[in-house]
């Protein structure tokens, strides 16, 4: 009838003509019946690789001998595994000490593993002596790090270095969240509330990863330009060097950092260390106004991140003309200015509509574009900071501030095993630049199944998957002798 809306029809569902669906099923994919009775099949199976480079590099005998002052009489559990574990556990993406369930549940791979109370009173009682805790840890680290380097041989980050082509350790803070229980927490400069942690990376170069130096975990209120804790970072850094270059480095070494390093006493540190540095600097007035008299022929074309030249930035060397008084001899300001991206916000020290940024510099050698170029690769250290968020620094779960700077050290740990399987296992691939995220996915993951035949374990993995060989190969070049 006019007027009246027709009664809709009740269908059922409609068959879908589209490629690749069943007649009988309206999904992709296949009906499978899930049952969990299956045996000898085992999970992260790609761990084992982190676990033979701890074995070859012999992180796992530092710790056990570091950490036995740890260890009570009758204990059932070495210290040492206990915080190797925890390591490995972090590099498959935990977050918190309970994640260690993933590796108790296949003993067939990880051994016996620690309960969580046992977990507990381990991280509790290196907490309450901290800092000669993490001191072994940090000793532990070292010697195996010079294992790890020797072991990778041309592939290593020392390999081939010198005064023009130095090893680069970059410096940079970041902000951590946390809940507002955790001890010395507080309101940070982006009006959040949590940690600011300064952290150390040794670059690998655009042809790798890096791996972590040193980690220093403050309050969320800690100034971004203390020199004290710069000089404690760069001082535990230096220490993790397989060379130990003893306290007056040399050029062989450079360190890298934004402005917040650029202070007196941080400079003064590096001169008195001879170490190299390329720091950024913070510009005042007067210094603008020295930029200003730098005459336009002086202008040398920047380079971009490819080496080539960029359209509409330049450098130029400033040293004579500003006043330097009271700053390190031999220090060096280098100025860049550019035309800001489109919708950037000027600074008051901006002029003629284009952006100045600066770093000082003792490296006496090469052209300004290339030392320029050289500083900004400094970038390559957000990186390394966003891959230790993805692994357990992005989350620090205890309550205890020390335990916290213990988790720290395990995180270390963590990316250190990442980095020296990739520098010593898989330096012929792309996954040398993975990143751990990328890793966990593609190799990590990988299950397996436990066969055993004539007194022997096998660990057969998948001949599908995608990286099956490629984990394969890393395993065997990983075996000791």
């Amino acid at each position: 009838m006019p007027g009246k809306r027709a009664r809709p029809v009740l269908r059922g569902p409609r068959r879908s003509n589209a490629p690749g669906l069943s007649d009988k099923s309206m999904s992709w994919y296949p009906s499978l019946k899930v049952g969990g009775d299956g045996s000898g099949v085992v999970s992260q199976a790609g761990a084992v690789a982190l676990l033979r480079t701890a074995v070859m590099v012999g992180l796992d005998r530092e710790l056990s001998a570091g950490l036995s002052l740890w260890r009570k009489a009758l204990a059932t559990h070495d210290p040492g595994k206990i915080v190797l574990d925890l390591s490995v556990a972090i590099a498959l993406g935990g977050d918190c000490a309970a994640d260690l369930a993933l590796l108790r549940c296949e003993p067939a791979v990880f051994g016996s593993v620690a309960s969580d109370p046992t977990v507990s009173r381990t991280i509790a009682a290196l907490a309450a002596d901290a800092p000669k805790a993490l001191a072994v840890i940090a000793s532990a680290r070292a010697v195996a790090r010079s294992a790890a380097w020797a072991a990778a041989g041309e592939h290593a980050p020392d390999h081939g270095i010198d005064a023009e082509n130095p090893l680069i350790i970059d410096v940079d803070a970041s902000l951590v969240d946390a809940h507002s229980d955790n001890e010395h927490a507080a309101p940070t400069w982006k009006k959040g509330f949590g940690f600011h942690p300064l952290l150390a990376f040794i670059d690998h170069g655009s042809g790798g990863t890096g791996e972590p130096a040193a980690m220093l975990l403050r309050p969320g209120n800690a100034a971004a330009n203390t020199a004290a804790d710069h000089k404690e970072v760069l001082a535990a850094a230096l220490e993790q060097l397989p060379f130990r270059p003893g306290y007056r480095v040399g050029r062989k070494v450079l360190v890298r950092t934004d402005a917040g390093g650029g202070t007196h006493e941080f400079l003064t540190y590096c001169t008195n260390r001879r170490v190299g540095y390329s720091l950024g600097f913070t510009l005042t007035d007067a210094l603008v106004d020295a930029v200003n008299l730098v005459p336009k022929k002086v202008w040398t074309p920047a380079y971009d991140a490819e080496g080539q030249v960029r359209e509409g930035a330049w450098v130029a060397e400033i040293t004579d003309l500003a006043e330097l008084s009271g700053w390190p001899d031999g220090m060096r300001l280098i100025v860049r200015k550019e035309r800001p991206h489109p919708g950037a916000q000027l600074r008051f020290t901006d002029v003629d509509g284009l952006r100045l940024t600066a770093f000082v510099t003792n490296t006496r050698r090469g052209q300004l574009p290339d030392l320029q170029l050289r500083h900004r690769r400094r970038a390559r250290c957000e990186d390394r900071i966003r891959s230790a968020k993805d692994t357990g620094a992005g989350n620090l779960p205890f309550k205890a501030y020390d335990a916290n700077r213990i988790w720290l050290a395990l995180v270390a740990l963590a990316l250190d095993l990442t980095a020296w399987l990739q520098t010593i296992a898989l330096h012929d691939h792309d996954a040398r630049r993975w990143s751990p995220k990328t890793l966990r996915l593609q190799l990590f993951s990988l299950p397996a199944r436990i066969i055993r035949h004539a007194r022997r374990t096998w660990l057969r993995l998948p001949h599908h998957a995608p990286h099956a060989g490629l984990l394969t190969t890393a395993i065997n070049r990983l075996q000791p002798g």
